[in-house]
């Protein structure tokens, strides 16, 4: 059985079976709470829909880079990364790189440098919308752009809201999870009111989930009752391959592709391209 997953995982055909969007789909993954899961999500999520047939670009836009080493991209010191395109308006075209092994994935990456970004913008004409203009100009299509945000409500985070369309919120299933998502769902209220109306929180993902634990199953029927459709059946389980594929420059999809990890995160993927298929979105590609 497990082999049969992972051959499922790694779709060494290559065919299209994850079904592509009209349009590029800019989704910003967001939580100002650390260690929720927002990169290992946002890797996960992008090389199983990359493995499966669609375009993918992944944007770190947080400083510690994590993105950026969990699909094993250069981000030392001098490499050219997102922070040139925020400061200096560089293409992106320059700085995204090729994720290798990995068909149709790309990485922007992010150094040390982008540390001093938040500062550095605040005297920046139209600063929200440096990243926004940035996509917008990429000569290329993507069927996705993952936006892996840093862990704080900063200009970096904004700029990231204002880029996207679509916002997916890891919930890491225990209480002080619950504490912080009302003052994301505010800001993100204050950027759709000023900044961006076609933004929406239109995905909510369930992480570490432990299911012994009663407290588990708690927030996942408060998650479940308050935002509806919006929760992934998928929920992702603690494991503890997640947290081991980054340490060798891997997601969990290509690592272990037959643990319970990997799997979880193809089904969570599955489900969001079985969504964006029925509902078009608005931004032309």
């Amino acid at each position: 059985m497990e082999a049969m997953r992972a051959v499922q995982i790694l779709n060494p055909s290559g065919e299209v079976t994850m079904p592509r969007p009209e349009r590029t789909r800019v989704m910003c993954v967001a939580n100002q709470k650390g260690g929720v899961g927002k990169t290992t999500t946002t890797v996960n999520l992008a090389v199983a829909l990359a493995l499966h047939g669609n375009r993918v670009l992944v944007v770190d836009l947080d400083p510690q880079g994590n993105a950026s080493t969990g699909l094993n991209v250069p981000h030392h010191t001098g490499v050219p990364d997102v922070y040139d395109c925020l400061i200096d308006s560089v293409p992106l075209a320059e700085v995204a790189q090729e994720v290798e092994g990995i068909p149709n994935l790309w990485c922007v990456p992010a150094t040390i440098d982008l540390a001093g970004a938040e500062i550095e913008l605040v005297s920046v004409v139209a600063r929200e919308s440096r990243l926004n203009r940035a996509i917008d100009a990429y000569p290329g299509h993507f069927d996705y752009v993952f936006i892996d945000c840093p862990p704080s409500l900063g200009l970096l985070t904004v700029n990231a809201l204002v880029a996207a369309q679509e916002v997916l919120i890891p919930i890491q299933c225990e209480y002080y999870a619950l504490e912080g998502l009302n003052q994301l769902i505010n800001n993100i209220n204050l950027v759709r009111q000023h900044l961006n109306p076609k933004l929406e929180v239109s995905t909510i993902l369930l992480t570490m989930y432990d299911r012994r634990t009663r407290l588990a199953d708690a927030v996942e029927q408060d998650v479940r009752n308050h935002f509806g459709d919006k929760v992934l059946q998928a929920v992702i389980p603690r494991n503890v391959r997640v947290s081991e594929a980054p340490s060798y420059g891997q997601s969990v999809m290509t690592y272990d592709p037959g643990s319970r990890g990997a799997t979880s995160y193809f089904e969570a993927a599955q489900e969001i391209a079985e969504r964006g298929a029925k509902e078009p979105v608005s931004r032309n590609a």
